[in-house]
């Protein structure tokens, strides 16, 4: 990790060829000019970066005397509630879970980015706050105010001290390792982090990153800064993955195994996940992670989560406090020492799934045994080439469930090809997400995709058409009709309806009592059921 104001100028000599006589002058302003850009980064970016301070005790609910919260609602914790003697053992091991006390060395921490400063809303890793019971947000003092002349000058009435909030979890994803806090308490002075684009990066490019290594800044919350290069694009963590995608395998892991990762120069210690990896604009361009929290365990070199336009689209879903659903193509794929190098061949078909519909070849499940068929290549989507499994995952699952991709297929590697456009159902993924918002419930159903069945459903068995009864409230017109979870409904009114949108637009539509047609897995049955909706 290199210091930001002594090594800089020293880094910078170093790699600076000799100068001819009489031009030591400029080069020194060269880096003068340089270190001023650095600086100026740092200071327009560090006071929107959070230490954020993390517990996972279950101590909290025992004093509080609230009832079960919403997933995410983590609260606020306030020991003047608290019915116990400054003199009573127990008060000094509840007050070491008071977060918001600066004098409190956490037991778990992270760093954030503040995205939103009407919203109050913190970008971070999910690994930070995943099974979090409490979190408290610090930030550095307020940043410098604007005066005449174009100087500025500290704000007398806030600069000395660190602001924080605790926070609740707003959207929670694990899929992209993303999660998103909102700020439970008006923070001063909030200022949000402009966003860059990662994708522009090239190797070589300089870097800063802004975070908070070890939580040192859960005092006061004043990151630490460096600097480095990008070492190099499209990164994969480490670990071992299989070549071959698995519905149940591959919906544990993370968007980040399939090289999608920044990696620098910069050691990232434990403490960095989740901070600003900048340009020298300023600019958020990655948020940065431990391998401690990627691997298990700390290993030099340093990796980031790109910001670019397929990790933007995440955020847009996640700064709404939404679920993100993942597109899902629902193929298997044979072993890449089954097929010629660079090639992406199908196995198998999920029945009923979106590539099967579109008319991709591969075998199909009959009585528990594939065909014989054999599968496609694929070549490319949306016009990326496929070259690998991992290439073809991360293609699909950057785009959303719904929506329609162009998949090039040919029967060989070198063979005529076409196009099938693919409308995409919905990734089934095992880990537990939080989403703050979510669907109206009508007629007092929430609905899914059939798609996220398949985990707990044998895969050969395909997926149904209709949508899965996720939520039935109680006293709803659905409960009273004795609808209950994980039935399948195939129509609405006599219109059939195939994902969660088409439900809820037909439900909207639909005036007094509606028929529903209740369907079953296998797709050998189906009722239908009257709800009285007013």
């Amino acid at each position: 990790m290199h210091q930001l104001t002594l090594l800089t100028p020293l880094a910078v000599f170093l790699f600076v060829p000799a100068p001819a006589p009489g031009q030591e002058h400029n080069r020194f302003a060269d880096v003068v000019i340089l270190q001023e850009a650095v600086h100026q980064s740092i200071e327009r970016a560090e006071s929107s970066i959070a230490c954020i301070l993390v517990s996972r005790s279950d101590k909290y609910r025992a004093y509080e005397g609230v009832g079960p919260r919403a997933p995410g609602q983590l609260g606020r914790f306030d020991l003047s509630h608290v019915r116990l003697s400054r003199e009573d053992p127990e008060f000094e091991a509840l007050a070491r879970l008071n977060l918001s006390d600066p004098d409190i060395v956490p037991e778990s921490y992270g760093s954030g980015v503040v995205i939103d400063d009407k919203e109050g809303l913190v970008l971070t890793l999910a690994h930070v706050v995943r099974n979090a019971t409490k979190i408290y947000v610090r930030l550095p003092p307020s940043p410098p105010l604007p005066r005449n002349g174009g100087r500025e000058e500290a704000d007398p009435t806030s600069r000395s001290a660190s602001r924080g909030s605790w926070a609740d979890i707003h959207a929670f994803d694990p899929r992209s390792d993303l999660a998103v806090l909102r700020l439970i308490d008006r923070v001063p002075n909030l200022q949000a982090l402009k966003l860059g684009d990662g994708s522009k990066l090239r190797k070589g490019d300089f870097v800063l990153s802004l975070s908070n290594p070890f939580a040192a800044g859960f005092h006061d919350g004043s990151p630490s800064a460096s600097w480095g290069i990008v070492s190099n694009l499209r990164r994969r963590a480490t670990g071992a993955l299989s070549d071959v995608p698995s519905v149940d395998r591959n919906a544990k892991l993370p968007l980040y195994c399939f090289n999608t990762l920044i990696q620098t120069d910069t050691r990232m210690n434990l403490g960095c996940s989740g901070g600003a990896l900048l340009n020298l604009q300023g600019e958020l361009v990655g948020l940065t992670s431990s391998l401690a929290g990627i691997a298990g365990g700390e290993t030099p070199g340093g990796f980031a989560v790109p910001l670019d336009e397929g990790m933007r689209r995440i955020l847009d879903v996640l700064r709404r406090g939404e679920e993100v659903e993942y597109g899902f193509l629902g193929v298997y794929l044979k072993r890449p020492e089954q097929i010629p190098q660079g090639s992406v061949q199908v196995s198998s078909l999920i029945p009923g799934g979106p590539a099967a519909r579109a008319g991709i070849r591969g075998a199909l499940f009959h009585g528990g045994f594939p065909s014989r068929e054999d599968g496609d290549f694929i070549l490319s989507v949306n016009g990326t080439p496929i070259h690998s499994n991992d290439d073809l995952f991360l293609a699909v699952g950057m785009n959303l469930a719904g929506s329609t991709v162009r998949v090039e297929v040919s029967e060989r590697p070198d063979g005529p090809r076409r196009l099938c456009s693919v409308t995409l159902a919905k990734f089934p993924s095992l880990d537990p997400v939080i989403a703050s918002k979510r669907p109206p419930a009508r007629g007092g159903l929430r609905v899914d995709w059939t798609s996220v069945i398949l985990p707990r459903n044998r895969p050969r068995l395909g997926i149904p058409e209709g949508v899965l009864v996720r939520e039935v409230l109680p006293d709803s017109p659905a409960d009273k009709a004795h609808l209950q979870p994980d039935m399948i409904i195939t129509s609405v009114n006599r219109k059939k309806v195939t994902n969660p949108a088409e439900f809820y637009r037909e439900m909207e539509k639909a005036n007094g009592p509606i028929e529903l047609t209740i369907g079953t897995l296998d797709q050998n049955g189906e009722d239908r059921v009257t709800i009285n909706v007013k």
